[in-house]
C-alpha cells in the first residue's frame, strides 16, 4: 500500500485466499511490523463495496456476526432479514460464542436487545435459538404425537397454535424434527414449509421457515438465499457479502452444489453476471470454483 495507488489485487489475492486465522495472524504481524492497525491503513486506501467486504473479512467470523446483529437491531428500525438469517443457521454452541463477543464489544446484553426490539412468539423463539434450548437426542415416542400436535395446531384447525410450533421447532433435536417433518407428510400430505406458510404470518412465519429449512439443510438454505440477493433487479450486496463472509469457510462446497443443483447455474457464474470489479473479483475468490 505504499507508494503511489494501491495495489488491489495483491490485497485481494492475500486476503481472499487465506483462512480467517491466518488474516488475524497478518493483522497481528503488521501492527507489529508498522505500528499501525491494517484495517484502518485498508480503509484510508480503499473504497465502496470492496471496502466493505475486505473489512468483513479481517473480522473474526463470531465478531462479524454480533456486529451484523448490532446493526440489524439497534440502526433506524429492525432488520428482520438479518436477525432471522444468523439466529436460524447458527449453532447452539455458535450462539453462544455470539452473545459473549456482543456483550464485550458493544457493553450491551444481546438477549436484552432481541426482547427490547422484537415481541410475542416472534420473540420467544428468537430467544429460544439464541439461549440454544434445543434438545439433543431423537425422542422416538415423541415422534408421531409432534407430527401430530403441529398438524392440529395449524391445518387441523381453524386459527393457528403458534405456541405449539414455537415449542416444536424450537425445542426438538435437529435429527428429531427431521423425521417429525416426515411424519408430519405421511399424515398431512403437504410439507411441513407449506403448513408454516398458510398458517403464519410476517416475522414469525419468516422465521419459523428459516428454522425448517435450516433443519432440512443448512447449505441450502443459504444457496436459496444467495440466489435470491442476485434474482431481483439489483443485486442485494450486503446479503450477498454476509452469506459469501460467513460461510466461505464453513459449508461453501454444499452451498454451491444445492444451488447449482436447485438453479440449474453455477453461485460463480451467477455472482460474475452480478457484480463487478475488485468486489465481483474477490467474492469469486471466496466462492472458490466455476462448478
Amino acid at each position: 500500500m505504499k507508494g503511489i495507488g494501491t495495489d488491489e489485487d495483491t490485497i485481494l489475492m492475500l486476503l481472499t485466499s487465506r483462512s480467517n486465522d491466518q488474516r488475524q495472524q497478518i493483522k497481528a504481524a503488521y501492527k507489529k511490523a508498522h505500528g499501525k492497525d491494517l484495517v484502518s491503513a485498508l480503509k484510508s486506501e480503499l473504497g465502496g463495496l470492496f471496502e466493505d467486504l475486505i473489512v468483513a473479512l479481517m473480522t473474526p467470523a463470531n465478531t462479524y456476526d454480533a456486529t451484523q446483529l448490532h446493526k440489524a437491531l439497534k440502526g433506524a428500525g429492525t432488520d428482520d432479514d438479518v436477525l432471522i438469517e444468523i439466529m436460524a443457521s447458527r449453532t447452539a454452541e455458535e450462539m453462544k460464542e455470539i452473545a459473549k463477543v456482543y456483550k464485550k464489544e458493544f457493553s450491551g446484553k444481546l438477549e436484552k436487545d432481541i426482547t427490547g426490539d422484537t415481541s410475542g412468539h416472534y420473540q420467544k423463539l428468537l430467544l429460544m435459538l439464541l439461549r440454544g434450548e434445543r434438545e439433543e437426542l431423537v425422542d422416538e415416542d415423541k415422534i408421531e404425537k409432534d407430527a401430530k400436535d403441529l398438524y392440529a395446531a395449524g391445518e387441523g384447525k381453524v386459527g393457528t397454535d403458534e405456541e405449539t410450533f414455537v415449542n416444536i421447532l424450537g425445542k426438538r433435536s435437529i435429527d428429531h424434527l427431521r423425521e417429525v417433518f416426515d411424519a408430519y407428510k405421511k399424515l398431512s400430505g403437504n410439507d411441513i414449509e407449506d403448513s408454516v406458510l398458510g398458517e403464519t404470518t410476517g416475522n414469525l412465519e419468516n422465521l419459523l421457515l428459516a428454522v425448517v429449512k435450516c433443519v432440512k439443510s443448512v447449505p441450502a438454505f443459504f444457496a436459496e438465499a444467495l440466489h435470491g440477493s442476485m434474482s431481483r433487479a439489483g443485486t442485494d450486496d450486503k446479503t450477498l457479502m454476509r452469506i459469501m463472509v460467513s460461510r466461505s469457510e464453513v459449508d461453501m462446497l454444499d452451498i454451491r452444489a444445492c444451488f447449482k443443483e436447485k438453479f440449474g447455474v453455477s453461485v460463480y457464474a451467477t455472482i460474475k453476471e452480478d457484480t463487478a470489479g475488485d468486489y465481483g473479483k474477490a467474492l469469486l475468490y471466496l466462492c472458490g470454483g466455476k462448478d
